[in-house]
């Protein structure tokens, strides 16, 4: 073997000297030390190098306002990220107006008070929504919740009018036949547990995607695509952690999470073809996606009117859209549920808890949900009778204000945005409204710690707190579902008073709260159900 093979590699620039140049001495050993260096040690050095960067980049980045003086390197706190806990959101809000955090490559500003909350919501010149790291990955990062400015405004407008009053009323006979239904099952699963108590949290999250799913396609779906998303999205939610890792990793959270949105996507395509034609032919409007694909099908036929100069005696249609492909009215009606499932569970379990836990209140309920159905238990409710629930929407809306189910509202900066006297929020950066802080303000809302839907019945907190009520956001991208949603969980709760008898078996646990993309209790809210007996 040559013996040139066993000789130690070294780089071809030691002991290199740079001809007619004057190199100072200690210039010349640091050259002379770089290109003797070993791998390792070159490793090491451009590692040290980022480390010090990453941490001096968080240093410059967090200035004056709250969070730690140091960062774990690169990852920072991601692994409590992935398991948030309630009582370390609330240190982070109570430590200052602003505090901070830095995860992989997000730096995060969370922001505690309810005016600097509302100056986040107000700002669209600054911010945009941001959802989570992975929303995009979900969603499609063409989806029109990721708009901006003009075209989030006119892409809105041609979604208004699927939540007025007018179109909430035609999905009421849908929501209630998904209430019946899934009442009966509730029923079962006390049975089938022998009449021991059963976590519901589940259960009730899958109620409350079956009824939205009624609502957004109809029975364009089949029964079995309805379990099948119903069970499913539990993956969906498991993958909305605040921060993210960067990529998607095969069988992780984030990964099952997409299988799962891609599994909905495909669902809602067919629902969109299936619309198209029912809507092309004349049918009546029974879910949100029939009331906009009706808009498109009526805009394209203007168009074609219109080339023809044959508009004489036609209206043009208002909201007047362009075509949309199945998939791209898919992406909008899932961006619906992505908004409404998590959020509505909340809720949903959250009500049942506490409507067992307070039978004054319950009863009341039930009291006012028999006098509007003329003591009718099985009766169906028109608009007009659901608005007139004055005691039962007081009841939804405490219960909004007392466990709101979205906690925080993220959002990234466009650009610096100088939210305060004192500080500006690095462009790029994520920057988060939180909404707990001005619901629990005493100022505003007298023991603000006590459910107490009197606040709301016979109270001033809905003119008081008007500024603090940042449950569905404010600003330009406030909740479109709004109105929606608090009449679909006093429709639920009122036929489940009058249908059920429900005990909750409290446990240690069971005020404790779960950070599950939205909170929920920490036991799962152990329930039995039976039927109600007049």
């Amino acid at each position: 073997m040559d013996a040139s093979a066993n000789a130690t590699f070294t780089s071809i620039l030691a002991g290199t000297k740079l001809a007619n140049v004057n190199i100072p001495p200690h210039i010349d050993s640091v050259i002379e030390a770089v290109t003797n260096a070993s791998s390792w040690t070159i490793t090491f050095t451009i590692l040290a190098i980022l480390v010090a960067y990453d941490q001096l980049s968080y240093i410059f980045n967090k200035g004056s306002i709250e969070g730690p003086s140091m960062k774990i390197p690169f990852m920072g706190p991601f692994l409590s990220s992935v398991n948030p806990k309630f009582h370390e959101y609330q240190a982070k809000w109570a430590s200052g107006p602003l505090s901070c955090v830095s995860v992989f490559h997000k730096f995060v500003v969370i922001a505690s008070t309810r005016d600097i909350a509302r100056k986040i919501f107000n700002s669209p010149a600054y911010v945009q929504p941001c959802v989570v790291d992975v929303a995009p990955k979900l969603l499609g990062h063409d989806n029109w919740v990721f708009l901006d400015g003009k075209a989030h405004v006119d892409f809105r407008k041609g979604l208004n009018g699927l939540f007025t009053r007018s179109a909430l009323a035609s999905y009421l006979p849908s929501q209630e036949e998904v209430y019946r239904d899934y009442f009966a099952r509730f029923l079962k699963v006390t049975e089938d547990a022998g009449g021991k108590p059963v976590p519901f949290m589940t259960h009730l999250r899958e109620l409350m995607c079956a009824v939205s799913l009624r609502t957004f396609v109809g029975h364009y779906i089949s029964d079995d695509a309805v379990e099948k998303i119903a069970n499913d999205y539990y993956l969906i939610t498991a993958a909305l952690e605040l921060v993210n890792f960067p990529i998607i990793i095969p069988f992780t959270r984030t990964w099952y999470g997409k299988k799962a949105a891609d599994m909905v996507l495909a669902e809602f395509s067919k629902c969109a073809a299936k619309s198209k034609a029912r809507m092309a032919a004349g049918g009546d409007v029974t879910c949100i996606m029939d009331g906009w694909v009706k808009s498109i099908v009526e805009s394209q036929r203007w168009r074609e009117a219109e080339a023809k100069g044959q508009t004489e005696g036609m209206l043009k249609p208002t909201p007047y859209l362009r075509d949309f492909a199945d998939i791209e009215i898919a992406k909008t009606i899932f961006t619906f549920l992505f908004a409404s499932q998590d959020a509505t569970s909340s809720a949903a379990t959250w009500l049942f808890q506490i409507m067992a836990q307070r039978p004054d209140v319950l009863d009341r309920v039930r009291e006012e949900n028999l006098k509007v159905r003329n003591g009718d238990i099985n009766a169906e409710l028109n608009m007009d009778q659901l608005e007139s629930l004055k005691y039962t929407r007081a009841v939804v809306r405490e219960l909004l204000r007392y466990r709101p189910p979205v906690l925080m509202v993220p959002y990234r900066a466009k650009k610096a945005f100088p939210i305060s006297d004192t500080y500006t929020v690095p462009k790029g950066s994520m920057i988060i409204p939180t909404v707990w802080p001005a619901l629990r303000d005493p100022e505003v809302y007298e023991n603000p710690d006590d459910f107490d839907p009197e606040r709301y019945y016979t109270g001033d907190a809905e003119v008081k707190g008007a500024k603090n009520f940042l449950v569905f956001g404010t600003g330009p991208h406030y909740c479109l579902g709004q109105l929606y949603a608090q009449l679909n969980l006093a429709l639920m709760i009122g036929k489940a008073s009058l249908q059920l008898n429900w005990k909750h078996h409290a446990t240690p646990r069971s005020e404790e709260i779960k950070v599950f993309a939205t909170i929920f209790p920490m036991d799962d809210c152990p329930l039995t159900m039976e039927k109600r007996k007049w």
